[in-house]
């Protein structure tokens, strides 16, 4: 049984876009909305296109979160229909992401040499 299970899946032909809702299960409180993204991405096959992650909501009392996303073909629309803001909490979290796998190695470095002295 898969981690996400899909309850709305639909194309919306007047904002040219698809609207996938989704439940995560056993990710309450540890999702993050790239990893989720990616989630998404290979579970529906989207390479290439534009994942907006809308919204991620953890549901009381259950270990469940709930996800919607904006898929999009071309990234021009998408910005033509979404707020700026949106793309740059993207942005800063991929920027974050990148930051935090850059400065894993470099830590681990300094620990190693300060067991060698």
């Amino acid at each position: 049984m898969s981690m996400i299970e899909v309850t709305r899946d639909v194309k919306n032909p007047l904002l040219s876009r698809r609207e996938i809702t989704c439940n995560f299960k056993g990710l309450s409180g540890r999702l993050k909305k790239l990893e989720a993204m990616d989630m998404i991405s290979k579970k529906f096959n989207l390479e290439g296109k534009i994942v907006i992650p809308v919204l991620l909501k953890n549901e009381t009392g259950r270990p469940v979160v709930s996800g919607s996303f904006y898929i999009y073909e071309d990234e021009k629309l998408a910005k033509e229909h979404l707020k700026a803001a949106v793309f740059a909490r993207i942005e800063k979290a991929k920027g974050a992401a990148v930051k935090a796998e850059g400065e894993a190695p470099a830590e681990q470095a300094e620990a190693s040499k300060e067991e060698s002295k």
